[in-house]
């Protein structure tokens, strides 16, 4: 359950739209921008009930929500399509999706790490044009979830990493350029996450935790604060940065 913050930003009648929003960070990213005021699009792939699901435990929130089915791979047409059609714009876009199979390096398939650019890359590139055009004269926020990946050698990673830092580059690269149309663009960072589904072996999430200086593992809603923080008025002049959200983790040594 998100904690509602009374001093959170206030983005009462703002839009947004969140890819892969209906599950994990995506769906708290969703949850927490539609606690503050926002209207969201809930951009999913292929499960219909699992998204009827999602948007039933927004309902209630002062914020309107609204889900279209669209695979990322295929580009943002279809998701900034319905943006413009309910919306007439778009202030907001979180680019939450990626595509991961655990492999050595060695034995990574080129396939692998394409599919992994085609998610997490090719979208934000494609869209950037017609992003900045729904976002003119709006205080525009574009946010890329990223992850420690990206950066750090993860063992089994390397088909995700390697996209995760090509998605990284991007944003410095589109911040720079999309900065003089008042548009921000910057991403948010975790280790690995606890999604509360236990999915994560116990052992591991116990090592992880005790090993965070914060005291326990990053949840997908320190997430979602940190990308409702990006969205504030107050944050219009960070551009192109990486916000590392691990309660510290990254911090300490081996």
């Amino acid at each position: 359950m998100t904690t509602h913050h009374p001093t959170a930003p206030d983005l009462t009648g703002r839009t947004a739209l969140v890819t892969g929003a209906t599950r994990g960070v995506g769906l708290a990213t969703a949850r927490k921008l539609c606690a503050r005021g926002a209207h969201v699009l809930l951009d999913y792939a292929h499960d219909d009930t699992g998204a009827a699901d999602a948007l039933a435990t927004l309902a209630g929130l002062p914020g309107r929500a609204h889900l279209v089915r669209a695979d990322v791979t295929e580009g943002l047409d279809t998701p900034c399509d319905e943006a413009e059609r309910l919306f007439g714009g778009l202030d907001i876009l979180v680019h939450n999706t990626s595509y991961f199979r655990p492999a050595p390096t060695l034995a990574t398939p080129t396939a692998t790490a394409d599919r992994s650019f085609a998610v997490a890359v090719h979208p934000l590139l494609a869209s950037a044009p017609r992003l900045a055009g729904l976002m003119a004269g709006r205080p525009g926020r574009i946010i890329a979830v990223t992850s420690a990946g990206a950066r750090r050698v993860v063992p089994r990673y390397a088909g995700a990493g390697i996209a995760k830092a090509a998605l990284e580059a991007l944003v410095r690269y589109l911040a720079a350029e999309l900065a003089g149309h008042g548009i921000t663009v910057n991403a948010v960072s975790a280790a690995k996450l606890d999604k509360g589904d236990g999915s994560m072996p116990a052992e591991l999430a116990r090592t992880l935790a005790v090993r965070t200086p914060g005291g326990r593992l990053t949840t997908p809603e320190d997430i979602a604060d940190v990308v409702s923080l990006l969205c504030a008025d107050e944050a219009g002049w960070l551009q192109g940065q990486i916000l590392t959200v691990d309660g510290g983790l990254g911090l300490v040594a081996g």
